[in-house]
């Protein structure tokens, strides 16, 4: 599990790195998104690119909510993770 924040150096200071952990569920066929960075956020979307647009606003208006900068920008890394099963093809 990733708790914490990184930190990203940019120029002459280091910014915080708010950290999402995305997971495809193959039951449900969505991709859901979570975070210890980001308190409150989880959401779910039947595409990766249909989630990181959900991202895109819902972050930024949690970090707000919860008073967690004051920075007028803030860095956000998503962690995908989606897990596949390869049949190994038997020898003739």
């Amino acid at each position: 599990m990733l708790k914490g924040r990184t930190n990203l150096v940019t120029g002459d200071h280091m910014e915080k790195v708010f950290l999402i952990r995305a997971e495809w569920d193959n039951d449900a066929s969505i991709w859901s998104a979570t975070s210890d960075d980001v308190l409150g956020l989880a959401t779910e979307a039947d595409s990766i690119d249909i989630l990181f647009n959900k991202l895109s606003s819902m972050v930024p208006e949690l970090i707000l909510l919860n008073k967690l900068t004051e920075q007028p920008e803030i860095v956000y890394e998503v962690l995908a993770r989606k897990s596949s099963v390869a049949h190994i093809p038997t020898e003739a």
